[in-house]
Formats: C-alpha cells, structure tokens, sequence
C-alpha cells in the first residue's frame, strides 16, 4: 500500500487537516477515486457509507439538499481521511431543538462514518471542532446507529471527554449477526432445535413434490435487472406491499434499489441469492460484502408458499457465508427479535444511538438540560437500563 506524504504512519505524524462539504453528486474523479479506496481502508465497514450506496441516496432522497457531505482531509489535495453525511435538525424527537444529526433515511441500517484505520480519534475531534464553528450547527451532534464498543464509539467516547463533555448513549438495541467458527452445517445443527430441523426437511421435501428446487446465486456475468425486477415483485406481493413499506411502493425507493444493486455488483459488494421451483423464485436475499463484514440488507419470500417456509430453506443455504475466508462476520441488518432471522443466527450485535455536545457555552446548557430531562423521563418509566429505554431521535 502507497503511503501518502500527509499521513506517514499514524495520526500523530499527519499534515494539518481541513473539513470540506463536497456535492456528492459533483465529485472530482479524484474524490471519487479516494471515497472508494477509503472504503477499503476503514476501521469499521459500512456499506451504507460507499459511495455507490450513499451517493444516489442523497441524491434521491435529499432533494432539498438538506445534508452535507462532510470530509476529512489533509490539506486541500491530501487523503480522505473520514467522511460522513450530516444535516441540521430543528427537533429532537418530538422536542423543538436544534442540532446536528448523522443523516440517514430508512433503509440506512448502519450510522457509522467510513473512517481510516487509526485516525478515528483525529476525525471526531477535527469534525466536532468544525460542527463548534458552523453557523448552523447547535447544542449538539446526534450519531446514529453505532457499534457499541467498536474503534468509533470508543474515539466518540474519549474525544467528548477530551473536550470537557460526554457522550451521552441515548438508545440501544440489539439485532442478529452470524459470527462463528463453525461449519455451516455444524452451526446449523448447533442453533436449530433438531424438533425444527426435523420440521424443515419435511417442508423441503413437500416442496420439492410440487416442481424442481434451485438455489441459485447471482454471478457478475449476469445481468442484475431480471433479478432485481424478481425482487421487487416478490416484495410487493407480501405484506410489505399491502402495508405501501415495499421498495416498489415509492419511485424514489424502487430507484434506489435498482441503483445500489447495479453499483454494487460493479463494485463487487454484490451477493445475490434466491430458492426457486420451476423457475420461479419463492425466496430471495441481498448480501452486501465488505471484508471482513457482511450485511444481510434485504430479504422476501412467497408468502403463498409459506407452508414450505422457503425463507428459513434460503437462510439455511446463506449460511455458507461462514465458509467465506474474507468474511467474518454477517449483520442482519434486521430489527430485533426479527422471527425468522433470529431463529436461525444466535450472535448479537449491539448498536447505540450517541449524543456528543457542542463546546459553545448556550450549547453545553442546552445539552445539560436535555440530558437531564431525558434520565429523569427514564426513571418515571422505571427503565431498569435506561439506555434501552428512550426513544431515538432519528
């Protein structure tokens, strides 16, 4: 790996840095180029963050052009070192106060910034430094949706404690992830009740009576648009369309997706699978693979065929991904307690919702005063942990 003059081994050595809020939709090739390679260069992957993912969502669903593509940079021609997309918000929840948020929209399953290996400390401190002198930045900087105990969160920590504040966490959940040094068969036979495996070798064999049973699995030489098509279509004919939540249901969602997908498989990011019988898919699935992770983004069956629970059969078959030697790791992607996701994989992975305050004196007070509010409203629920308790404000 080429080493670049700005940053020659750490950040303690690196040039002085300069934030810059670029169009992503305007990008030199240059940035184009370095937005990429920083995917590759992260300290946490985020699919949501690359820039064939990001970019034609603010495109699409930012028309107002409300967020800001912030970058980390060494001096004006210098590496990327982190990027992020950030948007003023007028309410806290359902609380009129302003503030600085990670920008994000309904599909976006992961807030962290792509940020490089190391410099994780570098780049809150010099982002929050700027958010401190942006004119339309107040109180404090909201960041959704970040690994708890990942190289982010613990900078967020330490950097807000260097400033003379803390990082509040606001919210937490938990959501399946699939980490094991099993085979996929041992997994399989480790985290399904033999009761249950008993059960779906039955409906595997039920189904198979009604036609020929394929799994397949996108390859590159194919083209995407059938299969996106297949997918859209399988969503939407399940509850997912009769509740308008499909991604076929709105154009900008359904751009979207036929977007991504093709810029994924050109980025290689791509893993693309479905059940079929008689060449009809009754189950389908979007992975997304940035070493050394794996995120498990979209999945839709024949709710016809539900008998044959043809989802369980394809997340069965998806769990090969433990054989993968570049993949580490799968997040579900999935809301917790998902049924048929957490039936099958066992792991977790916790995500927090973290608040970090401004260094403004009216900041830190309006700060305090949220912050107190909000534990005191905790304890009149009675949290037995409070940070699971409290609503997200995004």
């Amino acid at each position: 790996m080429t080493v670049h003059p700005a940053f020659p081994t750490n950040a303690t050595e690196a040039a002085p840095l300069t934030v810059r809020v670029v169009d992503p939709l305007a990008l030199s090739p240059d940035l184009a180029a370095q937005w990429d390679r920083l995917a590759d260069a992260a300290s946490e992957p985020n699919p949501f963050a690359e820039r064939w993912c990001l970019q034609s969502a603010l495109h699409l669903f930012d028309p107002e052009r409300h967020a800001r593509l912030v970058l980390v940079q060494g001096g004006s021609d210098g590496p990327v070192i982190g990027i992020m997309p950030l948007a003023p918000a007028s309410h806290y929840g359902r609380v009129p106060l302003r503030h600085v948020t990670g920008w994000a929209h309904p599909n976006h399953f992961l807030g962290t910034p792509l940020v490089r290996a190391g410099f994780e400390n570098l780049f809150w401190s010099i982002l929050l430094g700027w958010c401190d002198a942006a004119p339309w930045a107040r109180t404090l900087v909201h960041v959704p949706r970040l690994t708890e105990d990942g190289p982010l969160h613990r900078a967020l920590v330490e950097v807000a404690r260097m400033r003379g504040g803390e990082a509040e966490m606001v919210h937490r959940e938990e959501r399946a992830l699939l980490e094991s040094n099993l085979s996929p068969e041992e997994y399989w036979d480790a985290t399904v009740r033999a009761k249950k495996r008993k059960e779906l070798r039955r409906q595997a064999n039920r189904l198979a009576e009604q036609g020929v049973v394929q799994f397949r699995r996108w390859q590159r030489s194919e083209a995407i648009d059938p299969w996106v098509d297949a997918f859209l279509d399988l969503e939407a004919r399940g509850w997912k369309g009769r509740a308008k939540s499909a991604l076929a249901s709105q154009s900008d969602t359904q751009a979207w997706f036929r977007a991504i997908l093709s810029a994924a498989g050109d980025a290689g990011r791509l893993d693309m699978r479905a059940l079929d019988l008689d060449d009809r898919p009754l189950a389908m699935l979007v992975n997304f693979l940035c070493p050394p992770g794996g995120f498990s983004f979209k999945t839709a069956f024949d709710e016809d065929y539900a008998r044959f629970s043809p989802g369980v059969l394809l997340q069965q078959a998806n769990l090969d991904m433990l054989a993968n030697p570049q993949i580490d790791w799968v997040d579900s992607c999935a809301a917790p307690d998902h049924p048929m996701i957490d039936s099958v994989w066992r792991e977790r992975r916790a995500l927090v919702w973290v608040n970090v305050p401004l260094a403004a004196t009216s900041d830190r007070l309006r700060f305090a005063m949220l912050t107190k509010t909000e534990r005191l409203w905790r304890r009149w629920k009675g949290a037995v942990a409070p940070e699971n308790e409290v609503e997200s404000p995004s």
